[in-house]
């Protein structure tokens, strides 16, 4: 059974880590569709996903006045992170593929750019940027499938942070119970 404090508290955050991932979206999309390949866009938005997350474990913990085990711990942040990645994908999915279909090819021609450029950079053979152009090219990341399948991917790196963080997090007094 899962705590009650752990349930509110996962579903809280996971609708505020969705909405701030709509937000985000939302910006870029209104901003400049070419944000979309911006690495320090990506970093920045991890990091706001992170402090959120480190954020939710301290107010759990200090609502379960300090007893906070590996387990509740780990429920608490994987909760809030596959409610912010499904509110997120969900959007995604409308945006893109209902709303504004055009957006995902621009977003593709600046993410085919932006590959050749970095592959360039790094002296990649001729053979190899012609063969991930061509992967690229035949893939479409933001229709329904894929975009449901990056959210499985999703769903298990949240876990594995989830884990790293549950360790952290978790009361010391409780180790051995968890």
């Amino acid at each position: 059974m899962v705590n009650e404090i752990v349930k509110k508290n996962g579903v809280s955050f996971g609708i505020i880590t969705g909405v701030l991932s709509v937000l985000i979206t939302t910006f870029i999309y209104v901003v400049d569709l070419k944000l979309f390949t911006s690495t320090w866009i990506g970093f920045a938005s991890i990091a706001v996903y992170l402090v959120v997350g480190i954020i939710l474990l301290i107010k759990t913990k200090k609502d379960l006045n300090g007893l906070f085990s590996f387990k509740d711990a780990f429920t608490t942040y994987f909760i809030s992170a596959v409610i912010g990645i499904l509110i997120s994908v969900a959007f995604n999915i409308i945006l893109f593929n209902f709303i504004d279909p055009a957006a995902k090819e621009i977003i593709k021609e600046n993410t085919l750019k932006y590959l050749i450029a970095t592959l360039q950079k790094f002296n990649t053979p001729t053979t190899a940027i012609n063969e991930a152009i061509t992967k690229l090219k035949e893939n479409d990341q933001f229709s329904i499938p894929e975009l449901l399948k990056g959210s499985v991917f999703s769903i298990l790196f949240s876990a594995l942070f989830g884990l790293i963080l549950a360790a952290f997090f978790k009361s010391k007094s409780l180790s051995r119970e968890s």
